[in-house]
């Protein structure tokens, strides 16, 4: 464990091979940090801090529904699959990214929305900051254009479409896999919209270190459709430090709806 004075405290935690970081800013809402499971789950969801800013490029804007940045190393995989996508007749339109990194205070913001609801409940739909996949810059939620029958964003309807069926038949073979399937034991929200990169194989230029992140979350809580899984932890670089944050408090009278 090692510690550092500024801005934020830095705590990194190796155990097992894997880096379990101290719940960054997870007591946004209250004040109160929630409690830490023996694996380093708060609120059900795994540690993953944040991605460090010089690691993040923006994604086209010609293939995002707003602004949205994402590991650099994610970029090529994503632009094949969206190439791949438009040229696709079942597809019927288009796919697009539609959220991707998210920082530990948007991610606070995200998860503090609804208040009134206890923590356990929005739990199941959202992580609390520094437990989200968000956060390391490896996964997005993607949209399709146009919608169908009214479909909003972010919504199990998404899952009818054959925009929706041509991703779950093909993003393997760009390296994504889908993060929280049907009914998942780490019981999340089934999320069709969300999904996370691994690379093709190890051998992918940035994939061994997405796949030392989410290591556990592959072990415990497989990925469906997932990739390649036989899970490999290779002797890689660590990922970033993890910044402790003061509480986030919600400007008053602005509420926008959770995704």
């Amino acid at each position: 464990m090692r510690c550092a004075t500024g801005l934020a405290r830095r705590l990194v935690l190796s155990v097992s091979s894997m880096l379990i970081a101290v719940p960054a800013g997870a007591q946004v809402c209250s004040g109160t940090p929630p409690p830490i499971a023996a694996d380093g789950r708060v609120l059900g969801h795994l540690p993953y801090g944040d991605a460090p800013p010089d690691e993040l490029v923006a994604v086209p804007a010609d293939v995002a529904v707003r602004g949205c940045v994402l590991r650099r190393d994610v970029l090529p995989d994503l632009q094949r699959l969206f190439a791949a996508a438009a040229a696709s007749p079942e597809v019927g339109g288009r796919v697009l990214a539609l959220s991707c990194h998210r920082s530990l205070t948007r991610q606070g913001g995200v998860f503090c929305r609804e208040p009134a609801t206890d923590a356990d409940t929005r739990a199941v739909s959202v992580a609390p900051p520094g437990h989200s996949e968000h956060a390391t810059g490896y996964a997005l939620d993607f949209a399709f254009r146009p919608r169908v029958n009214g479909c909003p964003d972010a919504e199990a309807c998404v899952a009818a479409t054959p925009a929706f069926r041509w991703l779950r038949a093909n993003a393997p073979r760009y390296g994504f896999e889908m993060s929280f399937p049907v009914s998942n034991t780490q019981r999340v929200k089934w999320e069709p919209w969300h999904w996370r990169w691994v690379g093709m194989s190890a051998s992918t230029p940035g994939a061994a270190r997405a796949r030392l992140l989410f290591a556990t979350a592959r072990r415990r809580f497989p990925a469906s459709p997932g990739v390649d899984t036989a899970i490999e932890v290779a002797n890689v670089p660590p990922p970033p430090v993890y910044l402790s944050l003061p509480p986030f408090a919600e400007p008053r009278g602005k509420r926008r709806r959770r995704r």
